[in-house]
């Protein structure tokens, strides 16, 4: 019986030892990855109060501002993107989600280069009442959300 109980200490130790090597592999490999590997969401006053070095890319979000669409030759957009504090103008050339609109929410991923956005892609939305999550937080921070509803929501 004893030899029984020695054998299934052994193989948990065994198992735990092979969990925790696992995991410090994970750590070192996450360690390695470049630094663009990871994108981070920030809001149009974020970027106004810190602009991020031209290299870095991340995502941007808030709504469309109302008469700042701008349609250039062939695919070339222009328009401004606010979260009610501030606004970041934003340069795209590419094919729009077609819910995309002015009054709508959007996130785009680029890079911020000489006080402008230039997005590399339009992350589409579900549908008309859809909003991303890190847009709903940046524009309920701000005071600026609006429900689907139509009723302002409560922080």
């Amino acid at each position: 019986m004893s030899g029984l109980t020695s054998l299934k200490k052994r193989r948990r130790i065994q198992v735990m030892s092979i969990a925790g090597v696992c995991v410090a592999l994970v750590l070192v490999l996450l360690a390695m990855l470049p630094d663009d590997s990871f994108q981070f969401f920030r809001s149009p006053s974020e970027v106004t109060e810190a602009p991020p070095p031209a290299n870095e890319r991340f995502r941007i979000g808030g709504l469309v501002e109302e008469g700042t669409l701008v349609r250039g030759a062939g695919e070339e957009i222009s328009f401004h993107v606010t979260d009610g504090g501030a606004s970041v103008q934003v340069i795209y050339a590419g094919i729009l989600p077609d819910l995309f609109g002015e009054g709508q929410g959007m996130v785009a991923q680029g890079h911020y280069v000489d006080g402008r956005f230039e997005a590399v892609e339009i992350l589409a939305k579900h549908d008309e009442t859809y909003m991303p999550s890190e847009v709903i937080d940046a524009l309920k921070e701000q005071g600026t959300y609006v429900a689907p509803d139509g009723a302002p929501a409560i922080n």
